[in-house]
């Protein structure tokens, strides 16, 4: 059964209440990118945003970290107006994004840096974040040392060390073979267990959704809208070949078609 998507939860972190967003082209053409989006997220929640290319699943993310501001609706995170970025939401993009002038641990303890934190704090809690995702000794060693699945560790590092209450993943394991993702996404799996934090997590690959959420947004484009809102009630591991985990594949492919029809 579909939940609403505007039903309150029990401890809201996100509340986007009518958002839109509009750009305009070079040519001075205007598009809607996302139209009267209203959900909520509770604390804890791991909610994946679903949908074919274009939908506008990366402009919401970018909404929730404050680097695009919404033409309408309103949009708070943790009670408070968005009104740009914050080291209380952490972000892992789809391109590694290392500085290459740093080492691993350079890199991760950026953030902590930025934030004053002394040399010997910000030591301390990079190779802390390092080891959680098993790259405790790879912390001197600098990006272009790095293969794809470990540049993309340190980034999930980098976005922890700033102890963010929300984790905003943007396609992070997209770029990478089938054995690397799998593994990192079983890995981001233990480090959410570990940590507690709430994640919103974009993504256009069905069963990766569905291995890793605790609920599915469904987006629909031109202008992107969320047209389903479904709980993914499965014990974690997931098995891809239960009858639960494809009796629900299926249900998001007709979704996403409709929406791409639409």
């Amino acid at each position: 059964m579909t939940t609403s998507l505007t039903t309150p939860l029990a401890t809201p972190l996100i509340v986007c209440d009518r958002v839109g967003h509009r750009y305009r082209s070079a040519l001075g053409r205007e598009t809607a990118a996302l139209s009267d989006v209203s959900l909520t997220i509770g604390a804890d929640e791991f909610v994946c945003l679903l949908g074919p290319s274009g939908c506008g699943k990366t402009t919401l993310l970018n909404l929730i970290a404050g680097f695009l501001a919404p033409t309408e609706g309103s949009l708070r995170v943790a009670g408070a107006a968005v009104t740009g970025p914050s080291p209380d939401r952490g972000i892992v993009f789809q391109e590694y994004s290392l500085f290459p002038w740093l080492t691993a641990r350079g890199n991760v303890a950026f953030g902590p840096r930025m934030a004053g934190r002394p040399a010997g704090e910000r030591r301390r809690m990079a190779d802390a974040c390092l080891a959680l995702v098993g790259l405790e000794e790879a912390g001197d060693r600098y990006p272009f040392e790095l293969s794809g699945g470990m540049k993309q560790r340190v980034a999930i590092a980098r976005a922890l060390a700033t102890e963010p209450r929300l984790l905003l993943m943007d396609e992070p394991f997209a770029a990478l073979d089938a054995m690397t993702r799998g593994a990192l996404q079983a890995q981001l799996l233990a480090i959410r267990a570990r940590e507690a934090r709430t994640v919103l997590f974009v993504t256009h690959n069905i069963a990766e959704a569905i291995a890793l959420g605790t609920r599915i947004l469904v987006m629909s484009a031109n202008p992107g809208r969320i047209v389903e809102d479904v709980p993914v009630d499965l014990p974690y591991p997931r098995r891809r070949t239960a009858p639960a985990f494809n009796a629900l594949y299926d249900r998001l492919t007709q979704a996403i078609g409709l929406a791409v029809a639409d």
